[in-house]
């Protein structure tokens, strides 16, 4: 391998390593937030344990000697949590939570510098957390933990040892550690050398038969594997403790000093499904010796070339006594099984920007594949058209297909906000649990990732200004704790996500004449609830009292509403004084391409997302004498309001001798869009409007038609706002004529 093929290897370990590390970091954190509530939960524990370890050993291989000391510290704590010597309490859980963020500091400097050397005032933030901890480490200083460290690793492996006859408590293990072992912060040698501590090693033999030539060697690939006797005193279970936290990584047989049948027949069935053919599960599992494997192999070879027809290798096996009947029918069932596995799907890691690329290309696809459908129509090849809507189909499921790759759970990104809660409501003297729901629900990746920050301020705001202190609330008959409910679910192809508290909810008398003093409304002005909790949604609106690190500065809302705008979402609010409120976003599912349905109004093409039509009905003449293209049609005997979309949008187009409506619905609002022509479904590649085009009203974005035209996509919820709000002038208006 040449210098230059080392040195970008290396450069993929160590952004896998941060990539992994920072993952570990925000598994620490909602670990020990969960720890808090149940502090004796030792799964948590040894995941929270597991996490810490694997950033220390990983950050060695990479040289990162102050992330490693500190990490040791932090370690060496958790290991005393883990045996019981220990308790979790508030002021241990909050150390903790300000190590998880050093450890995040540490690694962002050590991406940053390349490993370099570490900022003397983050060191000194380091020594001081090191401090903090010490108290808690045996004779309350942390440093004799690391000489103890060091002067583990300086001892020898141990290797090369005489070998023993077998006798009571002489069991022989069996390790094979994964390729991928050094990017996990797995040091097989470190095993090794706690094995001496727990007894004496009589034999390490060094196994590394799939070991490449040196100059095909990968830096970052493990192929070291070890079969060692070892004579202790200690239990299986002790010893099985030893190997914890590299299971994942290493696979590991544990023969006892008098193996029965059924020893064997559980190593079998504890085998990863990796070895298919009968003799290497035998030998795997230390049932069988590789020469009597090779032996078997011979003799079935021979009767195979005498008579034409071998035995079954498990037959000549338990001929030769070499092993049970029991363990070759458990052998046999692990291999069926190894089969069926080797079937299953696989999860790898792919980078976003990959995916991103791959949604442009298919993005493009359906453009072209339009524009092949319309040139077939165009020359009537009814070949070619046949073609063409199977090339659609099949682009259909592929867009399909690369959409749902980038669909993630919104549930990791509600779980970050328990750090957020907990630091905050504590700031603030409040008692807060906080509540997940639907944290499986799925959406865009691009969705997720630019919903956090809007999320992060209604979170904010919700326990700044709605939620009361524990005074407060037993004084008004709720319970001390107050509950704030982060809940995601789909719906009609959107999802919604809702922020709940439950504390004193928005007095809408306050919002009125504060809005009043700012002069956002006339003073005499009469509006409704909903509109007037709309208002905390205006630039530079606050209704604090005075200015804190949290609000009081109008800033906030107004840029809450317009990032969930620019997602092409809705945001709403409803509140009852002393109840609580609740902030809705409605959210597409993807950014990138939608089901659409397509209209013409004049020579202009529109789209309407398909998530939002009902139905298609002709449109009668209810609208000929309607100023602002505005009016409302029988539909089945109900009422249902209608809009002209060239009036609403301004386009200078007479309407065509035969309308057609097109009837939507946006969560509790119904309404019609006038237009006229029905074009039919349309997949729509979304391009969004340059700046230039930004102030548009009533447009959510574009697209590029089969036929090279540019046709709009229809903000429908800004539509429907549009209708009721016309709705409610011409109300006012009538009881001002009855007055």
């Amino acid at each position: 391998m040449s210098q230059d093929a080392r040195q970008a290897a290396y450069e993929r370990a160590r952004q896998t390593f941060h990539a992994e590390a920072e993952e570990m970091v925000q598994q620490m954190e909602q670990c020990l937030l969960t720890l808090e509530e149940d502090p004796a939960d030792r799964e948590l524990l040894n995941a929270l344990f597991r996490s810490v370890h694997t950033i220390k050993g990983s950050a060695g291989l990479f040289a990162l000697e102050h992330l490693v000391r500190f990490t040791h510290q932090v370690e060496g704590v958790l290991d005393l949590l883990r045996a019981g010597k220990a308790q979790l309490d508030q002021p241990l859980s909050s150390l903790l939570l300000a190590c998880a963020d050093q450890i995040a500091k540490l690694l962002l400097a050590a991406r940053e510098t390349n490993g370099g050397d570490v900022d003397p005032d983050l060191a000194a933030e380091s020594d001081a957390l090191i401090a903090r901890l010490a108290p808690y480490l045996p004779g309350g200083d942390g440093s004799k933990q690391l000489a103890v460290v060091a002067a583990t690793a300086d001892a020898g492996p141990g290797a090369n040892l005489p070998v023993a006859g077998d006798g009571p408590g002489i069991w022989h293990i069996s390790l094979r550690f994964a390729a991928d072992s050094f990017m996990h912060g797995i040091d097989p040698l470190a095993t090794v050398r706690y094995l001496k501590g727990l007894g004496e090693l009589l034999l390490v033999e060094t196994f590394d038969a799939a070991l490449p030539s040196l100059s095909q060697l990968p830096v970052d690939q493990c192929y070291l594997g070890f079969e060692i006797r070892l004579r202790t005193s200690v239990s299986q279970a002790e010893l099985e403790e030893a190997f914890e936290f590299i299971r994942d990584e290493c696979r590991i047989q544990l023969i006892p000093p008098r193996p029965d049948v059924e020893h064997f027949v559980r190593l079998i069935e504890a085998l990863p499904g990796d070895a298919e053919r009968l003799g290497e599960i035998l030998v795997e599992c230390g049932a069988i010796s590789r020469a009597q494997l090779h032996k078997a192999l011979a003799q079935q070879h021979i009767e195979a070339a005498v008579n034409n027809n071998g035995r079954p290798l498990g037959s000549i096996l338990v001929e030769q006594s070499a092993v049970k009947p029991q363990v070759v029918d458990a052998a046999l069932k692990k291999q069926n099984a190894t089969r069926e596995k080797q079937a299953q799907a696989r999860f790898f890691r792919v980078e976003a920007e990959k995916l991103d690329h791959l949604i442009n290309y298919v993005g493009e696809l359906v453009i072209y594949a339009a524009a092949a459908r319309t040139q077939a129509l165009e020359h009537g090849a009814l070949r070619l058209i046949e073609t063409t809507l199977q090339m659609g189909r099949l682009i259909e499921e592929i867009r399909n297909g690369a959409l749902s790759l980038r669909m993630v759970a919104i549930g990791e990104t509600f779980e970050r906000y328990r750090r957020v809660v907990r630091d905050i409501a504590a700031g603030l003297g409040k008692d807060v649990r906080l509540d997940i729901e639907g944290g499986e629900t799925e959406l865009d990746k691009s969705v997720v990732e630019r919903i956090g920050d809007p999320l992060m301020h209604l979170v904010r705001n919700a326990l700044d200004h709605g939620l009361e202190t524990p005074d407060e609330r037993v004084r008004a008959g709720k319970p001390a704790q107050g509950c704030l409910r982060l809940s995601a679910l789909h719906d009609s192809g959107s999802i919604v996500i809702e922020v709940r508290d439950d504390g004193r909810g928005i007095d809408p008398d306050k919002v009125l004449r504060r809005a009043r003093e700012r002069g956002l409304v006339p003073a005499n002005a009469a509006l409704a609830h909903e509109d007037i909790l709309k208002l905390i949604f205006e630039p530079g609106f606050s209704t604090a009292d005075k200015v804190s690190d949290l609000s009081g500065r109008g800033v906030g809302m107004d840029v809450v509403k317009r990032n969930i705008e620019a997602l092409r979402g809705s945001v709403n609010i409803a509140s009852q004084v002393g109840h609580g409120s609740v902030m809705t976003i409605r959210l597409p599912l993807t950014l990138a391409i939608i089901d659409g349905f397509l209209v013409r109004c004049g020579d202009s093409h529109f789209v309407v997302p398909l998530e939002h039509v009902e139905e298609c009905i002709a449109a009668g003449n209810a609208l000929e004498h309607s100023g602002d293209g505005t009016g409302v049609i029988d539909l089945r005997g109900a009422p249902l309001p209608v809009v002209r979309v060239a009036d609403a949008l301004g386009l200078a187009t007479p309407p065509a001798a035969r309308q057609s409506i097109v009837v939507v619905r946006c969560r509790e609002q119904r309404a019609g869009l006038v237009v006229d022509q029905l074009l039919g479904e349309h997949q729509t590649v979304i391009k969004p409007l340059g700046p230039l085009y930004a102030h548009l009203e009533f447009i959510a974005g574009s697209t590029i038609l089969g036929s090279g035209q540019v046709a709009l996509i229809l903000d429908v919820a800004g539509l429907l706002a549009r209708v009721a709000r016309a709705r409610r002038a011409g109300k006012e208006t009538a009881a001002v004529s009855a007055a």
